[in-house]
Protein backbone atom coordinates (compact mmCIF):
# COMPACT_ATOMS: atom_id res chain seq x y z
CA UNK A 1 0.00 0.00 0.00
CA UNK A 2 2.68 2.23 0.75
CA UNK A 3 4.41 1.52 -2.07
CA UNK A 4 1.89 2.10 -4.58
CA UNK A 5 0.49 5.28 -2.91
CA UNK A 6 4.67 6.79 -3.29
CA UNK A 7 5.10 5.72 -6.91
CA UNK A 8 1.74 7.38 -7.55
CA UNK A 9 3.54 10.74 -6.57
CA UNK A 10 6.30 9.63 -8.00
CA UNK A 11 8.90 8.85 -4.98
CA UNK A 12 10.89 5.93 -5.58
CA UNK A 13 9.90 3.28 -2.89
CA UNK A 14 12.77 0.61 -3.92
CA UNK A 15 15.27 3.29 -2.95
CA UNK A 16 13.56 3.84 -0.12
CA UNK A 17 13.93 0.45 1.05
CA UNK A 18 17.15 -0.35 -0.32
CA UNK A 19 19.04 2.79 0.15
CA UNK A 20 21.13 3.33 3.41
CA UNK A 21 22.71 6.73 4.75
CA UNK A 22 25.72 6.29 7.58
CA UNK A 23 25.41 9.67 8.93
CA UNK A 24 28.30 11.27 10.55
CA UNK A 25 28.31 11.14 14.16
CA UNK A 26 28.81 14.28 15.86
CA UNK A 27 31.75 12.64 18.48
CA UNK A 28 33.89 11.37 15.58
CA UNK A 29 37.32 14.07 15.58
CA UNK A 30 36.68 16.38 12.13
CA UNK A 31 39.62 16.44 9.86
CA UNK A 32 38.84 18.19 7.27
CA UNK A 33 34.90 19.49 6.31
CA UNK A 34 33.95 20.72 2.91
CA UNK A 35 30.07 22.64 2.40
CA UNK A 36 28.31 22.35 -0.84
CA UNK A 37 25.25 23.29 -2.30
CA UNK A 38 22.52 20.92 -2.51
CA UNK A 39 18.85 20.45 -3.58
CA UNK A 40 16.84 20.54 -0.26
CA UNK A 41 20.10 21.65 2.32
CA UNK A 42 23.24 22.19 2.09
CA UNK A 43 26.32 19.07 1.96
CA UNK A 44 28.74 18.82 4.30
CA UNK A 45 31.51 16.19 3.74
CA UNK A 46 33.23 15.21 6.66
CA UNK A 47 36.82 13.83 6.62
CA UNK A 48 37.30 12.38 9.47
CA UNK A 49 40.00 9.93 11.14
CA UNK A 50 38.25 6.54 10.19
CA UNK A 51 36.40 7.26 7.00
CA UNK A 52 34.86 10.11 4.88
CA UNK A 53 31.16 10.23 5.46
CA UNK A 54 28.25 12.57 4.00
CA UNK A 55 25.41 14.35 5.06
CA UNK A 56 23.04 17.49 4.63
CA UNK A 57 22.11 20.12 6.49
CA UNK A 58 18.05 19.71 5.90
CA UNK A 59 15.89 21.99 5.65
CA UNK A 60 12.54 22.33 8.31
CA UNK A 61 10.27 22.93 5.37
CA UNK A 62 11.15 23.75 1.41
CA UNK A 63 9.05 26.39 0.08
CA UNK A 64 12.05 26.75 -2.67
CA UNK A 65 11.14 23.52 -4.52
CA UNK A 66 7.23 24.48 -4.28
CA UNK A 67 8.16 28.16 -5.57
CA UNK A 68 10.23 26.57 -7.96
CA UNK A 69 6.87 24.35 -9.53
CA UNK A 70 4.54 27.54 -9.62
CA UNK A 71 6.64 30.45 -10.50
CA UNK A 72 5.20 31.19 -13.69
CA UNK A 73 1.85 31.01 -11.97
CA UNK A 74 3.08 33.34 -9.28
CA UNK A 75 4.79 35.79 -11.45
CA UNK A 76 1.48 35.97 -13.78
CA UNK A 77 -0.98 36.33 -10.94
CA UNK A 78 1.26 38.92 -9.12
CA UNK A 79 1.41 40.72 -11.74
CA UNK A 80 -2.11 40.87 -12.34
CA UNK A 81 -2.34 42.73 -9.05
CA UNK A 82 0.07 44.96 -9.57
CA UNK A 83 -1.29 46.19 -13.22
CA UNK A 84 -5.31 46.37 -11.75
CA UNK A 85 -3.94 47.91 -8.44
CA UNK A 86 -7.29 46.67 -5.79
CA UNK A 87 -4.45 45.56 -3.03
CA UNK A 88 -7.68 45.50 -0.68
CA UNK A 89 -10.38 42.96 -1.17
CA UNK A 90 -9.34 42.61 -4.88
CA UNK A 91 -10.91 40.08 -7.20
CA UNK A 92 -7.90 37.30 -6.64
CA UNK A 93 -10.28 37.81 -2.98
CA UNK A 94 -13.32 36.60 -4.19
CA UNK A 95 -11.65 33.84 -6.45
CA UNK A 96 -10.18 32.23 -3.86
CA UNK A 97 -12.89 32.17 -1.55
CA UNK A 98 -15.25 30.69 -4.37
CA UNK A 99 -12.50 28.01 -4.71
CA UNK A 100 -11.75 27.33 -0.74
CA UNK A 101 -15.27 27.09 -0.30
CA UNK A 102 -15.75 24.56 -3.42
CA UNK A 103 -12.51 22.64 -2.01
CA UNK A 104 -14.18 22.61 1.42
CA UNK A 105 -17.49 21.43 0.66
CA UNK A 106 -19.32 24.76 2.06
CA UNK A 107 -20.81 27.64 0.94
CA UNK A 108 -19.06 30.65 2.69
CA UNK A 109 -15.57 31.30 3.22
CA UNK A 110 -13.77 34.27 4.06
CA UNK A 111 -10.63 34.90 3.96
CA UNK A 112 -8.66 36.76 6.61
CA UNK A 113 -5.16 38.38 7.71
CA UNK A 114 -3.98 35.37 9.84
CA UNK A 115 -5.17 32.26 11.27
CA UNK A 116 -5.41 34.00 14.71
CA UNK A 117 -7.81 36.54 13.60
CA UNK A 118 -9.98 33.76 11.68
CA UNK A 119 -10.55 32.35 15.30
CA UNK A 120 -10.57 35.65 16.91
CA UNK A 121 -13.78 36.45 14.61
CA UNK A 122 -15.15 33.36 14.45
CA UNK A 123 -15.88 33.95 18.26
CA UNK A 124 -16.63 37.20 17.72
CA UNK A 125 -19.68 36.24 15.38
CA UNK A 126 -21.18 34.10 18.31
CA UNK A 127 -21.19 37.19 20.32
CA UNK A 128 -18.43 35.34 23.09
CA UNK A 129 -18.13 38.11 25.76
CA UNK A 130 -16.24 38.38 29.18
CA UNK A 131 -17.51 35.84 31.68
CA UNK A 132 -17.89 33.06 29.54
CA UNK A 133 -16.06 30.08 28.76
CA UNK A 134 -14.43 28.31 25.64
CA UNK A 135 -13.86 24.71 26.22
CA UNK A 136 -10.94 23.62 24.64
CA UNK A 137 -7.47 21.93 24.40
CA UNK A 138 -4.37 23.07 26.78
CA UNK A 139 -2.19 21.56 23.89
CA UNK A 140 -1.50 23.81 20.91
CA UNK A 141 -0.51 27.30 19.82
CA UNK A 142 -0.53 30.07 22.18
CA UNK A 143 -3.10 31.77 19.84
CA UNK A 144 -5.84 29.06 20.34
CA UNK A 145 -6.36 30.45 24.13
CA UNK A 146 -5.12 33.78 23.21
CA UNK A 147 -8.31 34.73 21.32
CA UNK A 148 -10.77 33.46 24.24
CA UNK A 149 -8.74 35.33 26.78
CA UNK A 150 -8.90 38.54 24.49
CA UNK A 151 -12.45 38.69 24.55
CA UNK A 152 -12.94 38.73 28.61
CA UNK A 153 -13.64 35.10 28.39
CA UNK A 154 -11.92 31.77 30.19
CA UNK A 155 -10.26 29.01 28.61
CA UNK A 156 -11.78 25.91 29.77
CA UNK A 157 -9.16 23.18 29.32
CA UNK A 158 -9.96 19.30 28.97
CA UNK A 159 -7.24 16.72 28.09
CA UNK A 160 -6.47 15.25 24.87
CA UNK A 161 -6.61 11.34 23.77
CA UNK A 162 -3.37 10.20 24.23
CA UNK A 163 -3.02 8.83 20.14
CA UNK A 164 -4.36 11.75 18.02
CA UNK A 165 -3.31 14.63 20.43
CA UNK A 166 -6.52 16.02 19.97
CA UNK A 167 -9.43 17.21 22.04
CA UNK A 168 -10.74 14.05 23.99
CA UNK A 169 -14.42 14.27 23.50
CA UNK A 170 -15.35 11.81 26.72
CA UNK A 171 -13.44 14.67 29.34
CA UNK A 172 -16.10 17.59 27.12
CA UNK A 173 -19.53 17.02 29.37
CA UNK A 174 -17.99 17.60 32.84
CA UNK A 175 -16.35 20.88 32.08
CA UNK A 176 -19.42 22.12 31.01
CA UNK A 177 -21.04 24.63 33.25
CA UNK A 178 -24.23 27.53 32.21
CA UNK A 179 -21.24 29.53 31.38
CA UNK A 180 -20.08 27.75 28.52
CA UNK A 181 -20.48 29.13 24.86
CA UNK A 182 -18.63 26.64 22.43
CA UNK A 183 -16.44 24.12 22.05
CA UNK A 184 -13.22 24.90 19.83
CA UNK A 185 -11.37 21.62 19.53
CA UNK A 186 -7.61 22.03 17.30
CA UNK A 187 -7.40 19.34 15.10
CA UNK A 188 -3.78 19.15 15.57
CA UNK A 189 -0.55 18.10 13.59
CA UNK A 190 -2.94 17.70 10.36
CA UNK A 191 -5.10 15.28 11.94
CA UNK A 192 -9.02 16.48 12.61
CA UNK A 193 -10.31 15.88 15.84
CA UNK A 194 -12.91 13.02 16.52
CA UNK A 195 -15.89 15.86 15.52
CA UNK A 196 -18.57 13.39 15.48
CA UNK A 197 -17.91 12.64 19.01
CA UNK A 198 -17.76 16.54 20.05
CA UNK A 199 -20.48 17.25 18.38
CA UNK A 200 -22.84 14.89 19.92
CA UNK A 201 -21.87 16.52 22.94
CA UNK A 202 -22.31 19.92 21.50
CA UNK A 203 -25.64 19.43 20.17
CA UNK A 204 -26.84 17.72 24.19
CA UNK A 205 -25.64 21.37 25.18
CA UNK A 206 -26.67 23.33 22.22
CA UNK A 207 -23.45 24.56 21.61
CA UNK A 208 -21.54 25.93 18.86
CA UNK A 209 -18.53 23.73 17.75
CA UNK A 210 -15.32 26.02 16.15
CA UNK A 211 -12.58 23.72 14.81
CA UNK A 212 -9.18 24.95 14.55
CA UNK A 213 -7.73 23.46 11.63
CA UNK A 214 -4.57 25.63 10.98
CA UNK A 215 -2.15 22.40 11.17
CA UNK A 216 -4.83 19.99 9.05
CA UNK A 217 -6.33 22.06 6.23
CA UNK A 218 -6.60 19.53 3.52
CA UNK A 219 -7.39 16.49 5.88
CA UNK A 220 -10.85 15.02 5.98
CA UNK A 221 -12.43 13.32 8.27
CA UNK A 222 -15.36 10.45 7.27
CA UNK A 223 -14.46 11.43 4.22
CA UNK A 224 -15.52 15.12 4.55
CA UNK A 225 -13.11 18.20 4.48
CA UNK A 226 -11.41 19.76 7.68
CA UNK A 227 -13.19 23.48 8.15
CA UNK A 228 -16.28 21.72 7.02
CA UNK A 229 -17.31 19.68 9.51
CA UNK A 230 -18.21 22.18 12.51
CA UNK A 231 -20.82 25.94 12.29
CA UNK A 232 -17.29 27.58 12.30
CA UNK A 233 -14.14 26.45 10.82
CA UNK A 234 -10.91 28.03 10.69
CA UNK A 235 -7.47 28.14 9.17
CA UNK A 236 -3.88 29.55 8.85
CA UNK A 237 -2.36 30.63 5.75
CA UNK A 238 1.15 31.20 7.56
CA UNK A 239 3.90 30.51 5.12
CA UNK A 240 4.62 26.89 6.88
CA UNK A 241 1.48 25.54 7.05
CA UNK A 242 -0.02 22.65 4.30
CA UNK A 243 -1.53 25.75 2.33
CA UNK A 244 0.53 29.00 3.20
CA UNK A 245 1.03 32.37 1.44
CA UNK A 246 4.18 34.68 1.79
CA UNK A 247 2.89 35.98 4.88
CA UNK A 248 0.13 35.98 7.22
CA UNK A 249 -3.36 34.79 6.30
CA UNK A 250 -6.41 32.38 7.24
CA UNK A 251 -9.80 31.66 6.23
CA UNK A 252 -13.08 31.21 8.08
CA UNK A 253 -15.84 28.56 6.41
CA UNK A 254 -19.14 28.04 7.64
CA UNK A 255 -22.61 26.73 6.70
CA UNK A 256 -24.51 29.53 8.14
CA UNK A 257 -25.32 32.58 5.52
CA UNK A 258 -25.94 35.26 9.07
CA UNK A 259 -22.81 34.14 10.46
CA UNK A 260 -21.28 34.90 7.27
CA UNK A 261 -23.05 38.36 6.91
CA UNK A 262 -21.27 38.92 10.79
CA UNK A 263 -18.12 38.00 9.60
CA UNK A 264 -17.41 39.95 6.52
CA UNK A 265 -18.76 42.69 8.48
CA UNK A 266 -16.66 41.93 11.52
CA UNK A 267 -13.58 41.67 8.70
CA UNK A 268 -13.92 45.28 8.08
CA UNK A 269 -14.44 47.08 11.00
CA UNK A 270 -18.08 46.62 11.41
CA UNK A 271 -19.51 47.88 8.32
CA UNK A 272 -21.71 46.44 6.24
CA UNK A 273 -22.22 49.38 3.98
CA UNK A 274 -19.52 52.25 4.15
CA UNK A 275 -18.85 54.51 6.86
CA UNK A 276 -21.68 53.08 8.96
CA UNK A 277 -20.34 50.55 12.00
CA UNK A 278 -23.36 48.58 12.82
CA UNK A 279 -20.81 46.53 15.35
CA UNK A 280 -17.29 46.40 16.85
CA UNK A 281 -14.52 44.66 14.03
CA UNK A 282 -10.89 44.86 13.07
CA UNK A 283 -9.16 45.00 10.23
CA UNK A 284 -9.37 41.20 9.07
CA UNK A 285 -8.73 41.82 5.51
CA UNK A 286 -6.12 39.36 3.28
CA UNK A 287 -4.62 41.37 1.11
CA UNK A 288 -5.02 41.00 -2.55
CA UNK A 289 -1.01 39.73 -3.32
CA UNK A 290 -1.43 37.46 -0.84
CA UNK A 291 -4.61 35.79 -2.63
CA UNK A 292 -2.95 35.74 -5.47
CA UNK A 293 -0.31 33.52 -3.95
CA UNK A 294 -2.73 31.46 -2.40
CA UNK A 295 -4.44 31.05 -6.09
CA UNK A 296 -1.41 30.08 -7.50
CA UNK A 297 -0.47 27.35 -4.76
CA UNK A 298 -4.41 25.87 -4.85
CA UNK A 299 -3.43 24.77 -8.18
CA UNK A 300 -1.11 21.47 -6.98
CA UNK A 301 -2.51 22.00 -3.56
CA UNK A 302 -4.52 18.21 -3.49
CA UNK A 303 -1.39 16.90 -5.10
CA UNK A 304 0.62 18.10 -2.75
CA UNK A 305 -1.88 16.61 -0.44
CA UNK A 306 -1.51 13.08 -1.69
CA UNK A 307 2.75 13.93 -1.48
CA UNK A 308 2.13 14.60 2.36
CA UNK A 309 0.16 11.27 2.95
CA UNK A 310 2.04 9.05 1.36
CA UNK A 311 5.38 10.42 2.45
CA UNK A 312 3.83 10.20 6.16
CA UNK A 313 2.55 6.73 6.18
CA UNK A 314 6.06 6.06 4.70
CA UNK A 315 8.00 7.56 7.07
CA UNK A 316 6.30 6.06 10.15
CA UNK A 317 6.62 2.38 8.15
CA UNK A 318 10.38 2.69 8.10
CA UNK A 319 10.47 4.22 11.93
CA UNK A 320 8.79 0.81 13.24
CA UNK A 321 10.83 -0.90 15.53
CA UNK A 322 12.89 2.16 16.87
CA UNK A 323 12.23 3.57 20.39
CA UNK A 324 9.73 6.19 19.32
CA UNK A 325 5.90 6.54 18.98
CA UNK A 326 5.10 7.50 15.44
CA UNK A 327 2.20 9.52 14.05
CA UNK A 328 -1.01 7.50 15.16
CA UNK A 329 -3.78 8.18 11.91
CA UNK A 330 -7.46 7.14 12.59
CA UNK A 331 -9.31 4.79 10.42
CA UNK A 332 -11.53 6.91 8.90
CA UNK A 333 -9.20 9.69 8.69
CA UNK A 334 -6.53 11.62 6.78
CA UNK A 335 -3.85 13.64 8.16
CA UNK A 336 -1.52 16.19 6.01
CA UNK A 337 1.17 15.88 8.79
CA UNK A 338 1.23 19.83 9.18
CA UNK A 339 3.51 18.29 11.67
CA UNK A 340 5.70 15.07 11.71
CA UNK A 341 5.46 14.64 15.74
CA UNK A 342 7.39 11.61 17.37
CA UNK A 343 7.03 11.08 21.01
CA UNK A 344 10.74 10.44 22.24
CA UNK A 345 12.90 9.83 26.20
CA UNK A 346 15.37 11.76 26.47
CA UNK A 347 14.33 14.67 24.51
CA UNK A 348 16.99 17.20 24.81
CA UNK A 349 20.01 14.25 24.27
CA UNK A 350 17.93 13.18 20.91
CA UNK A 351 17.52 16.93 19.60
CA UNK A 352 21.06 17.90 20.28
CA UNK A 353 22.23 14.51 18.50
CA UNK A 354 19.83 15.03 15.60
CA UNK A 355 21.07 18.97 14.88
CA UNK A 356 25.34 17.55 15.07
CA UNK A 357 23.58 15.03 11.89
CA UNK A 358 22.25 17.81 9.72
CA UNK A 359 18.26 17.72 11.33
CA UNK A 360 16.40 20.43 12.77
CA UNK A 361 13.78 19.65 15.32
CA UNK A 362 11.05 21.82 16.94
CA UNK A 363 8.71 21.28 20.14
CA UNK A 364 5.13 21.94 19.69
CA UNK A 365 4.55 22.20 22.34
CA UNK A 366 6.73 22.41 24.80
CA UNK A 367 4.63 24.61 28.03
CA UNK A 368 0.41 23.64 27.96
CA UNK A 369 -1.56 26.89 27.43
CA UNK A 370 -2.39 26.98 31.05
CA UNK A 371 0.90 26.98 32.06
CA UNK A 372 2.09 30.18 30.09
CA UNK A 373 2.31 33.28 32.21
CA UNK A 374 -0.49 34.95 30.32
CA UNK A 375 -3.12 32.40 30.71
CA UNK A 376 -1.67 31.15 34.11
CA UNK A 377 -4.41 28.56 35.80
CA UNK A 378 -2.35 27.06 38.25
CA UNK A 379 -5.62 25.31 39.61
CA UNK A 380 -5.40 23.02 35.98
CA UNK A 381 -3.46 19.59 36.09
CA UNK A 382 -3.76 17.52 32.63
CA UNK A 383 -1.59 14.79 33.13
CA UNK A 384 -1.56 13.47 28.88
CA UNK A 385 -0.96 17.06 27.75
CA UNK A 386 2.09 17.28 30.81
CA UNK A 387 3.53 14.41 29.52
CA UNK A 388 3.17 15.00 25.91
CA UNK A 389 5.22 18.45 26.50
CA UNK A 390 7.88 15.96 27.80
CA UNK A 391 7.95 13.87 25.03
CA UNK A 392 6.77 14.95 21.56
CA UNK A 393 9.43 16.13 19.25
CA UNK A 394 8.64 17.40 15.49
CA UNK A 395 11.00 16.54 12.07
CA UNK A 396 11.33 18.24 9.09
CA UNK A 397 8.34 17.82 6.70
CA UNK A 398 6.95 18.72 3.50
CA UNK A 399 5.65 17.42 0.38
CA UNK A 400 9.23 17.61 -1.03
CA UNK A 401 11.06 15.52 0.64
CA UNK A 402 12.98 13.16 -1.50
CA UNK A 403 14.26 9.76 -0.75
CA UNK A 404 17.48 11.26 0.06
CA UNK A 405 15.68 12.88 2.62
CA UNK A 406 14.06 10.26 4.32
CA UNK A 407 16.95 8.15 4.15
CA UNK A 408 18.60 10.79 6.54
CA UNK A 409 15.67 10.99 8.47
CA UNK A 410 15.34 7.52 9.49
CA UNK A 411 19.14 6.78 9.96
CA UNK A 412 19.31 9.82 12.08
CA UNK A 413 16.40 9.36 14.19
CA UNK A 414 17.88 5.65 14.64
CA UNK A 415 20.53 6.73 15.84
CA UNK A 416 19.96 9.69 18.06
CA UNK A 417 17.24 7.21 20.15
CA UNK A 418 19.58 4.08 20.61
CA UNK A 419 22.64 6.54 21.96
CA UNK A 420 20.17 9.30 23.66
Amino acid sequence: MVEHDLAKVGVASSSLVSRSISPCRGHLRTLNSSFQPQGNGVAVVLTIASATRHFYFMQFIDLKAQQARIRASLDRRIAAVLDHGQYILGPENQALEEQLAAFVGVPHCLVVSSGTDALLMALMALGIGPGEEIITTGFSFFATAEVIALLGARPIYVDVDPRTYNLDPAGISAAITPRTRAILPVSLYGQCADFAAIQAVADRHGLPVIEDGAQSFGATYHGRRSCGLTRLGCTSFFPAKPLGCYGDGGAIFTTDAGLADNLRSIRNHGQSVRYRHERLGINGRLDTLQAAVLLAKLEIFEEEVERRMALGAAFSERLQGLPVVTPWIAPHQTSVYGQYTLQVDHRESVQTRLSALGIPTAVHYPIPLYRQQALLQPEVSLPVTEDLAKRVLSLPFHPYLTADNLDQLVAGVAEATQTA
